[in-house]
């Protein structure tokens, strides 16, 4: 029975690849097969749910693939079936039906009809995959499906301004809350020394022994688990993205910000919750975020003029209450709570076009004013702050982002063709010291692992804040994966030289790809500047998509070797190197917001040249 929880994966996977292969104007077809998918894996997953429930409702794992196999490390796919799983699987399909019965006509004649339907199954691929993980290998990769598919739906109306920046907002909060999931699973490498299943986290006297053994490891651990829930569940102080990713199509928003997405958070922490429930100050951390959240966006939501808007922070006001309730322990009110709120996310925003209509309506023909309520200075100062959603996207980007742009900008000097000579020289001087370590004095070798990620993390930041030629900020990221590199191969003397070409290998190929799209584009008008919006997705779409696959190849995402190489980079950094894990992870950060502005700055936005139409600046 084990063996069929893969098809759940492999049937969104199939319809996705099938929609890729029609015709972009064949909407009944590529609609059809959409429905005809999700039917099937609904009507799937019924049967094996009435089957489950026969046999007792047995807890199910089992290990499906075996990616990479050391001594010392096992990366695999395991898949993992309770009745956490059985609501969250037969609520997102019967959501995702709903919302691709409903975005057949919504969605007609919409330029991008294809490529919606086709983000949508990805997305569910990406859902299911993360609903079935029975390791923290394996959900990442949903996760990072979902992340992508995010900013991909939320920049949906590509030539318009307002969607762009706002895809890369919500992708800058969701590789945040990537990057805590790949500390808590480096550090549970070092404390488990095995990669640890969901199924060995229910056994109560091995979690037990193993926090008596190393507490604070444990606690980083789990405070590292709830931030990347928060960030992923809109909860504070990471709320002021959820409004933001409404500007993608309202079907979109109801699957993703309104239902399913939305709510990954919450199943993190409960599927970790064994593993955390002992520990107080956690249980305390994620009931006050909880709780200010719903307090907060509450507030927000009963004073917003745009339907979408309330609807976001109301949304997330109701998943603080489930924070609650999982550190409670209360898992069945929480999962009734979860599929409650999602209904009644996604029947709002589908239906929220029409309600607006008869609203106007209805206003326009009997409006009266309100009487006076009276004036407190209270109720006024909340009511501000509540307008302006607390400056939640001021304060973040202020404390967050900003410090690192203006570290990133003293290092404008980077920009001369001497500065470029001068990495290649410091490069090759690292290999030299790597391959003749033995003639390096210790005191100096055991520095070098953190001057070359330091570098690497100088490089990142560059990227991030360039505002100049494409080309340069591409090379720039491709160094910085080189010194990153080295610098974990530098750090053990047991490194094999597998383990890095695993890393590079995916990064090489994606960083030609990359190289020679942009080559192309520049050749167009010889500008490809990053203080502007290019918009060549109008003219070359083709070139658009390859360099998008390049740029996520280039950061690790499941579909290149690379991916498995981080896993392998990560493990090679012991737990008291703190330098040099807080460097890798900020490098890590920062790398794929790097490219996908880079890719946004090109590719998406108006259009540079006047004899295209141009959008308006809001949607």
């Amino acid at each position: 029975m084990e063996q069929l929880l893969q098809l759940f994966i492999l049937i969104p996977f199939a319809g996705f690849f099938i929609t890729l292969l029609l015709p972009r104007k064949k909407e009944k077809v590529i609609s059809f097969t959409v429905f005809s998918t999700i039917s099937v894996h609904l009507l799937g997953l019924v049967t094996f749910i009435v089957c489950w429930a026969i046999n007792q409702f047995p807890i199910l794992d089992v290990k499906h693939l075996t990616l990479f196999q050391t001594d010392n490390i096992e990366i695999f796919i395991d898949f993992y079936f309770d009745k956490v799983t059985v609501v969250y699987s037969l609520v997102g399909s019967v959501i995702a039906l709903m919302v691709a019965v409903f975005s057949r006509s919504y969605m007609h004649r919409e330029a991008g009809y294809k490529r919606f339907f086709s983000t949508l199954l990805f997305f569910f691929t990406g859902y299911n995959i993360v609903i079935f993980s029975g390791n923290f290998e394996t959900f990442f990769v949903g996760w990072e499906m979902v992340g992508v598919t995010s900013f991909l739906l939320i920049a949906f109306y590509r030539d318009r301004y307002l969607p762009v920046k706002n895809a890369l907002k919500v992708i800058s909060i969701y590789r945040l809350g990537d990057i805590c999931l790949i500390l808590a699973m480096w550090m549970s490498h070092h404390l488990w020394h095995e990669n640890i299943t969901f199924l060995k986290l229910n056994d109560v006297a091995l979690v037990t022994e193993h926090l008596a053994e190393h507490y604070w490891f444990g606690v980083f651990i789990a405070v590292m688990i709830v931030i990347g829930a928060a960030a992923k569940s809109a909860q504070l102080p990471f709320s002021s993205w959820l409004p933001r990713a409404m500007e993608g199509p309202t079907t979109s928003s109801a699957i993703f910000y309104g239902s399913l997405s939305v709510h990954l958070g919450l199943f993190l922490l409960l599927r970790t919750y064994p593993y955390w429930e002992t520990i107080v100050p956690v249980q305390a951390l994620i009931i006050f975020i909880g709780l200010s959240t719903s307090i907060i966006s509450t507030l927000i939501s009963r004073v917003q003029s745009t339907v979408k808007t309330q609807i976001a922070y109301s949304s997330a006001a109701q998943i603080g209450l489930m924070f609650i309730e999982v550190a409670l322990g209360l898992h069945t009110l929480a999962l009734i709570h979860f599929a409650g709120n999602a209904f009644l996310r996604t029947y709002q925003l589908l239906v929220s076009p029409s309600v607006l209509s008869y609203l106007v309506h209805d206003m326009f023909f009997n409006f009266k004013p309100s009487a006076s309520v009276g004036n407190s200075s209270f109720k006024n100062s909340i009511y501000i702050l509540s307008i302006k959603e607390w400056n939640l996207d001021f304060l973040l980007h202020q404390l967050l982002w900003k410090p690192f742009k203006w570290f990133g900008n003293r290092f404008d000097f980077l920009t001369s063709k001497g500065s470029a000579v001068l990495l290649v020289v410091i490069f090759v001087t690292g290999l030299l010291c790597y391959f003749f370590q033995q003639a390096i004095p210790v005191a100096i070798f055991e520095w070098l692992p953190e001057l070359f990620a330091f570098i690497a993390f100088i490089l990142i930041l560059k990227t991030f804040t360039e505002r100049g030629d494409a080309l340069r900020a591409w090379f720039e990221v491709v160094s910085s994966q080189l010194f990153m590199a080295l610098s974990i191969a530098m750090l053990n003397e047991n490194f094999e030289h597998n383990h890095i070409l695993m890393y590079l290998s995916g990064s090489v190929v994606a960083a030609i790809v990359g190289y020679v799209c942009l080559k192309k584009v520049k050749a167009i008008d010889g500008n490809i500047q990053l203080n502007q919006f290019h918009g060549y997705n109008y003219e070359q779409p083709t070139v658009g998509f390859i360099f998008l696959v390049a740029c996520l190849g280039l950061v690790g995402l499941p579909f290149t070797p690379t991916f498995i190489g981080i896993d392998l980079l990560f493990s090679h950094i012991h737990r008291h190197e703190v330098v040099l894990i807080v460097l890798t992870a900020l490098s890590f950060l920062f790398i794929e917001i790097a490219v996908l502005r880079m890719y946004a700055r090109i590719f998406l936005g108006q259009h540079k040249k006047q004899y295209h139409p141009i959008a308006f600046k809001s949607s």
